[in-house]
């Protein structure tokens, strides 16, 4: 039995959703050893999104059963209002766990997907949102420039080869200081990232005004919700290592894989005092723990330990 009417039949309007939603995936288990400094990356990261976002835009951050204080942490964003749609996840269920609810549940027609330690410059939607309008078949866009494998874009390159409205060119376009950034934040030297730097060029494609690179990875990037939709779902075991898939699917089918010309975000890495590698060529003192066997014998008692408390 009901006792009068809900007061909600009287509301004629409720609020319509952002046409883009920027999704955010989090796992921080703990705030020791690697994930030390993890909690103030992924403050860094939406408070970078926060001041250099000028279009309108929802936020989804899917937490991936991170620690109570990066929860707590969340919850406050969210009751500040800054957060529009928060999931806290009680297991880790992976990145493709987490890109199979994501990519269904946004609400925006765009997602614009980043990793918890990706910074945002200013600009970086708009330029974002230029090239994805213009460009057709654009599938993914990454807000700043880089190099991958070409065996994941080789629809693109085909498209653009074969496409007379397309200025086509082939160069070492992305600056030097550009490229290393982002490479060395994944963990590589410098002496190995200037040997790829060396041994590769770039694609430029100039359409109807708008010029974008070749390339787009899967730590950043913002795709049409529809386009998405068809590579679900993403079967992983593994929490990490299998992201390829949206690569490969993408390329498959035909879309571009693009990136602008500018670094308009930048991927942090797990500490915000980043601090180069030493090149190739510097002197340190050999440690104990460099040689192989030790070596791998303490990152296997690692990874035991991790499984031990977190899985």
């Amino acid at each position: 039995m009901r006792l009068g009417q809900n007061p909600a039949k009287s509301i004629d309007h409720v609020a319509q959703p952002a046409r883009v939603t920027v999704a955010i995936v989090t796992y921080i288990p703990f705030l020791s050893g690697y994930y030390a400094q993890s909690l103030q990356v992924l403050k860094a990261c939406l408070e970078s999104l926060w001041q250099n976002t000028g279009e309108a835009y929802d936020l989804l951050v899917f937490d991936n059963a991170s620690c109570s204080e990066v929860r707590s942490y969340l919850v406050q964003q969210q009751a500040q209002e800054r957060i529009q749609y928060l999931v806290l996840a009680d297991k880790n269920i992976g990145k493709g766990g987490a890109w199979n609810f994501i990519f269904q549940a946004a609400p925006g027609e765009i997602i614009a997907y980043a990793d918890s330690d990706v910074r945002f410059n200013p600009g970086w939607l708009s330029q974002t949102l230029k090239i994805l309008e213009a460009f057709p078949r654009a599938g993914m866009v990454t807000a700043r420039p880089l190099r991958t494998p070409e065996e994941f874009y080789t629809s693109t390159l085909a498209w653009a080869q074969s496409n007379p409205s397309v200025h086509f060119e082939k160069e070492r376009f992305i600056p030097w200081e550009t490229y290393l950034e982002h490479v060395l934040s994944l963990g590589t030297d410098e002496a190995q990232a200037r040997q790829w730097y060396e041994s590769r060029l770039d694609y430029r494609l100039t359409l109807d005004g708008v010029q974008a690179y070749i390339g787009a990875a899967h730590f950043q990037f913002s795709a049409p919700k529809a386009v998405l939709a068809q590579f679900l779902p993403f079967q992983m075991d593994r929490p990490m290592g299998q992201v390829r898939a949206l690569d490969e699917r993408m390329n498959a089918a035909g879309y571009l894989r693009l990136c602008t010309c500018q670094p308009l975000v930048k991927h942090m890495g797990n500490r915000l005092d980043f601090t180069p590698l030493p090149a190739a060529n510097a002197v340190r003192k050999p440690r104990l723990v460099d040689l192989p066997l030790v070596r791998r014998s303490l990152l296997w008692l690692y990874d035991r330990i991790f499984d031990l408390y977190h899985k």
